[in-house]
């Protein structure tokens, strides 16, 4: 099958996932799930591809619930491709977040009762069935936007407790799937340094603790307690009795904010802008009982103009980032909410009806590996092509989205690889330009 000249390098990185066939009916249901609009479906994909897409539909079905090959292997080589748009020897910023995905049906494996973070709020709990799923991505500044993308590169699934215990495997919560995919990708790049990032759900001392243990290769940014129990190192053993495990108690980040004169600063805020804000710092060891103790910098932070809560937030390695870079870091974490609403809207990632074990657990990565596939690809293309935004009636924009990238990417696969096959390349040519222009337009719709 013919493939966009920007698009192939890319794709071909996959092939090492794959036995040659496989591969093969992969590309099919990549390139149908660029050109489909509305839930990607295997069948609704290969209704996409029609011709284009030899063999039973039952033998795409099968790739995902019963061919050999590793999700892990497609996320190296995806992680690979976005990592090398880091600079080397800058710090990779990596948030992470759980997100959960509304399934229906009795034998969805992994369903499960989960707050919807995007309908609850600090008064009202919502709660949805569906798949909870943590991600990990990478934070890249791509030249066409101000405002930096996340690009997913890891993710696995949270099985609830019930489903662990009668499948005999120990239950995990989803800051320590985190902490695996985090010496899952330390692992994978020893050459980088890393920063993570995390909101309340990941502001954890076990997290905090790991970051700490590998302080060489990667610090740990998220949420922190202004009641945070923060101490002094324990005094040096002098061979009697038990070590102690604390020094002094230090007072909490916000007993010390109450006394402190706030510093006035401007840093980098959401959506590539910047704010003036009142910021007070500190450090100390933070300790958990049975845990032990994880040196931290704290950074409390006001935004002047009030629209904002107050916050507090921590990195664990004082004096590796200012007061400044711990809130920008911080800032770029939203990007990954920007990343699950893209996927939900343009890749129809909720309208899937797969359900058995294989499927779900590699269904779900694949359709994020898409989004970071698409950006990828759209990149490269604008490298030799200007950009082209869609605008609509009373919906101006300066920058490309997402839509942007999708319809520029369908639109290289409609007119490199669809429309150049013979049983179709005759045809297309004969149509007048305008007319194609139009057909064009209307197909590479990213809704």
């Amino acid at each position: 099958m013919l493939l966009p000249q920007t698009a192939e390098p890319i794709l071909m990185v996959l092939s090492i996932a794959f036995t040659e066939p496989s591969f093969q009916r992969f590309l099919v249901l990549t390139i149908g799930a660029i050109l489909t609009s509305g839930p990607r479906t295997i069948l609704r994909v290969l209704s996409t591809m029609g011709p284009l897409a030899p063999g039973n539909h039952t033998d795409y079905h099968r790739l995902f619930s019963r061919a050999p090959w590793s999700t892990w292997k497609v996320g190296k080589a995806i992680a690979r491709l976005i990592i090398d748009l880091v600079p080397p020897g800058e710090l990779v910023i990596v948030p992470m977040d759980d997100t959960v995905l509304e399934r229906k049906g009795k034998k969805v494996y992994g369903k499960g009762c989960h707050r919807d973070a995007k309908r609850s709020s600090q008064n009202h709990t919502v709660h949805v069935y569906g798949l909870k799923v943590v991600v990990l991505s990478i934070v890249v500044k791509l030249p066409f936007c101000s405002r930096p993308w996340a690009l997913p590169v890891l993710e696995a699934l949270y099985r609830p407790e019930e489903l662990n215990k009668a499948e005999g495997r120990r239950h995990k919560t989803p800051p320590q799937i985190a902490k695996g995919l985090m010496a899952q990708l330390m692992h994978w790049f020893p050459e980088r340094k890393f920063v993570f990032v995390g909101d309340g759900g990941f502001a954890s001392h076990e997290l905090a603790a790991f970051a700490h243990r590998h302080r060489r290769r990667c610090a740990l940014v998220a949420l922190f307690h202004g009641d945070a129990a923060l101490y002094e190192a324990p005094p040096a053993y002098r061979g009697k009795g038990r070590p102690r495990v604390k020094g002094a108690k230090l007072p909490s980040p916000a007993e010390v904010v109450v006394l402190s004169k706030l510093r006035e600063t401007k840093v980098p805020w959401y959506g590539a802008t910047e704010r003036t804000v009142k910021i007070a710092t500190g450090r100390g060891h933070w300790y958990r009982a049975g845990q032990g103790l994880v040196p931290v910098q704290w950074v409390f932070v006001r935004d002047v103009t009030g629209t904002r809560d107050d916050i507090y937030l921590y990195c664990t390695s004082p004096g590796l980032l200012t007061p400044e870079q711990i809130v920008a870091i911080y800032t770029m974490r939203w990007n990954i909410e920007v990343t699950f609403e893209e996927v939900r809207a343009h890749l129809g990632i909720e309208g899937l009806r797969h359900w058995c074990k294989q499927s779900v657990l590699r269904l779900i990565p694949c359709l994020f590996g898409l989004f970071s596939l698409v950006t990828l690809i759209y990149n490269e293309h604008l490298k030799r092509h200007p950009v082209r935004l869609i605008q609509r009636p009373g919906y101006a924009k300066s920058e490309p989205t997402f839509a942007d990238a999708l319809a520029t990417v369908r639109e290289l696969f409609w007119t490199e690889t669809v429309f150049q096959q013979p049983e179709f390349r005759r045809v297309w040519k004969k149509i007048p330009r305008k007319l194609r222009s139009l057909l064009l337009m209307h197909l590479c719709q990213a809704v």
